[in-house]
């Protein structure tokens, strides 16, 4: 009879549950990791983000190339009337029909190292007197200006030493964008995958309760157990539906929210593969660091900040005081009734100008400016500072944690398979009569919490694990620097 009840239960506890593996998809970590850096929302804009970027520093390069523009007034037609005074004062007002139209070319060239702009130009312009019936025009065949601001702030150096910076920081805040996903998708992984082993567990325990239930109605029929234990049986079945119901309903949730993040349509359902396999990689918070300080953006954002700081102090200082801007020009011009002409013997045409702007009485606007930028600049620098111990503590904090997981995963996989093993062991024992309903349900519930705590382990050994690529863009296991195309 002993061996009878053995075999009725576990008949029933080994019973199929679930649907064919025909609309079913089975993926590993690495393999939803990989659809959320292809697929999700988050991959998506970190693109957007590299290509803005991208962008914006090719403009600024362009500030340092030469330029060439084509402007002019095609046509400039004009037929009104207009005021002309008269040499004994009063107002005649005189009808005007003509055409003046302009064409000019031309060619700029910063200078980074003065802040100035040299010019070349030519410009050809003809005149239309239609109630005179003349036409007249006037050139410059070529000429040479030249624009130096004095005493000023110089933009185009201070971007050349702030701009590179923001570009490198935008490149590796994309890969840093990219380890961030694998973070995130960490979490709804083991979300799943944790409602996973929560609806396997319940409908594991919903079976063999059944079974223990239908050994147990045979026994009662023998006299051999209570009716209070039978009760205690029947109310353990229906708790075990009743989980079976809130595992679905959380699997579902869990499915959906995974689905949502990796960008994946259809209705297969996903099965989660449990990463048995665990990273041997061994890491050391000095190559962390050193990695950290190499790869981060946070890194280069340290030096950009402060290259921003002083820029606004040199802008500040620059707009106090004396400022002027020097003007030369030297080139040649001419007028003419017919286009060859103008170019026969120009004349010759020079400019030199100062402008000059000098504060008299300002009420210490200047000089507040100045100390208010030197305020931030030290600002600034405490909370460079401040925000570089703080990535060397998380770094520190995060390579300890790490190390702490892989050895508690090792001890926790452990654990679960003592449980499990515990749990066969008294499963066998209440059907042969040699164990209670109460010390049953003990290893029952020891099991379940095993397993649900081998996989927090391994949740918490990647999370770990992901996190720490994160904060240092570096492949411990392939000893590479990690990047994107």
């Amino acid at each position: 009879m002993k061996y009878l009840y053995l075999i009725l239960l576990l008949t029933i506890s080994f019973g199929a549950f679930g649907r064919s593996d025909s609309d079913t998809l089975r993926l590993t970590l690495q393999q939803v990791v990989d659809l959320a850096k292809a697929n999700s929302i988050a991959a998506k804009q970190a693109a957007t983000v590299r290509e803005t970027k991208y962008w914006e520093y090719r403009t600024y390069k362009s500030n340092y190339q030469p330029q060439l523009a084509l402007s002019g007034i095609l046509p400039g037609y004009t037929k009104t009337f207009s005021q002309v005074q008269q040499p004994d004062g009063t107002i005649l007002f005189q009808p005007i029909h003509n055409d003046n139209s302009s064409l000019q070319l031309n060619f700029s060239q910063s200078i980074t190292a003065t802040g100035g702009t040299i010019f070349g130009t030519t410009q050809l312009q003809r005149f239309d007197d239609f109630d005179r019936h003349n036409v007249l025009y006037n050139g410059i065949p070529y000429g040479i200006n030249y624009s130096q601001p004095l005493f000023q702030f110089n933009s185009l150096k201070w971007d050349k030493r702030i701009e590179p910076l923001k570009f490198n920081e935008s490149k590796q805040a994309y890969i840093e964008a990219q380890e961030k996903i694998a973070v995130d998708v960490e979490g709804y992984f083991f979300d799943l995958l944790l409602a996973q082993v929560n609806l396997k567990i319940a409908e594991t325990n919903f079976a063999n309760t059944q079974g223990i239930l239908k050994v147990a109605n045979l026994k009662y029929e023998l006299g051999k157990v209570s009716k209070n234990e039978i009760l205690q049986l029947q109310l353990e079945q229906i708790n075990a539906q009743k989980a079976v119901g809130t595992a679905k309903r959380d699997m579902e949730i869990a499915t959906l929210n995974l689905r949502s993040f990796t960008g994946q349509e259809g209705d297969d359902r996903i099965v989660l593969i449990v990463p048995k396999e665990i990273s041997k990689m061994i890491v050391s918070s000095e190559k962390v660091l050193a990695e950290a300080y190499a790869n981060r953006s946070d890194a280069i954002a340290f030096s950009r900040r402060i290259a921003e700081a002083k820029r606004d102090v040199a802008k500040a200082k620059g707009q106090n005081g004396l400022t002027a801007t020097l003007t030369a020009s030297l080139g040649f011009s001419n007028t003419a009734t017919n286009i060859p002409d103008v170019y026969k013997n120009p004349q010759n045409q020079q400019l030199l100008q100062v402008q000059l702007s000098i504060p008299i009485l300002d009420w210490g606007r200047s000089k507040s400016r100045a100390k208010t930028a030197l305020a931030n600049q030290q600002f600034t620098e405490y909370a460079v500072e401040q925000d570089k111990q703080t990535f060397k503590q998380q770094i520190v904090t995060q390579v300890s944690l790490f190390n702490m997981m892989k050895e508690q995963l090792v001890y926790t996989a452990s654990a679960d398979s003592i449980a499990g093993e515990k749990y066969k062991i008294a499963r066998e024992r209440y059907v042969l009569g040699d164990l209670s309903i109460t010390d049953l349900g003990i290893a029952f519930r020891e099991n379940d919490q095993a397993q649900r705590d081998y996989v927090s382990a391994l949740r918490d050994f990647w999370g770990a694990y992901y996190q720490l690529r994160y904060l240092s863009l570096y492949d411990f296991e392939t000893n590479k620097k990690i990047t994107y195309n």
